[in-house]
């Protein structure tokens, strides 16, 4: 016996769900390189555009297409990318490395831009480099005890009075985690894991669809550290 076809809106909202399921995964995706490529080639494209303006207005019926937005965008993009390599290539070199250190020193004697740059640099220092006894990458209560987020523990304090261990965790969003929160988590409340700072950017980035099968929750139990001991009085 044949089971009766579902009513129409059953099948219309199972339809709906199915391509909504479908698509997102694909805007998700557009987000993320629409902000990327925006980003890039807006660095480059007010140094460029005059240039292709001055070319297009000599020749129009040959050259004016360069003024279309989309290749202003798309040349915007390759010369930022090719800054950043070429970036890249210097730093690694003396002359690279001497110019770098003459730009930090000028940026420097700014008030405000060395606070930012500096900031900037630390944040970007830390994540690039393994942690010294702490595990960089955790998991800590937020926005409540029942709920889990990831972050970075960036440096580990010391409460005024107690001296119970601290931790300043970056809690990136998703899906661009150039924002976030900075929250300051007692070292008993978080949770280790083994994730690198690769591992967990995609996991934010791809809103928790790039995870490994198993990821700890609950936080080990926590031994603080031993006070240092005095020296022996002779």
């Amino acid at each position: 016996m044949s089971t009766p076809p579902a009513p129409l809106a059953q099948r219309l909202q199972r339809l709906f769900l199915t391509g909504l399921l479908t698509l997102l995964p694909l805007w998700l995706t557009w987000v993320v390189v629409k902000f990327v490529f925006m980003l890039l080639s807006d660095v480059s494209r007010p140094l460029i555009e005059p240039s292709l303006q001055g070319i297009a207005a000599r020749n129009p019926q040959s050259f004016g297409w360069l003024v279309e937005p989309w290749v202003l965008g798309a040349i915007g993009l390759v010369a930022t990318v090719l800054t950043i390599l070429l970036v890249g290539w210097l730093a690694r070199r003396v002359i690279g490395q001497r110019l770098l250190k003459w730009f930090e020193a000028l940026v420097a004697r700014i008030p405000l831009a060395n606070t930012i740059y500096g900031s900037a640099r630390k944040l970007l220092d830390i994540l690039q480099t393994k942690p010294d006894g702490t595990q960089r990458v955790v998991l800590i209560d937020f926005p409540h005890a029942e709920m889990k987020t990831l972050g970075f523990v960036t440096r580990v304090m010391r409460e005024q009075g107690t001296g119970r261990e601290l931790a300043a965790v970056y809690v990136p969003t998703t899906p661009n985690p150039t924002s976030g929160y900075l929250e300051i988590v007692p070292m008993e409340k978080i949770t280790p894991t083994e994730w690198t700072v690769d591992q967990a950017m995609s996991f934010i980035i791809s809103g928790g669809a790039v995870a490994p099968d198993a990821i700890p929750f609950s936080p080990p139990a926590y031994r603080p550290p031993a006070p240092p001991s005095e020296p022996a009085k002779p």
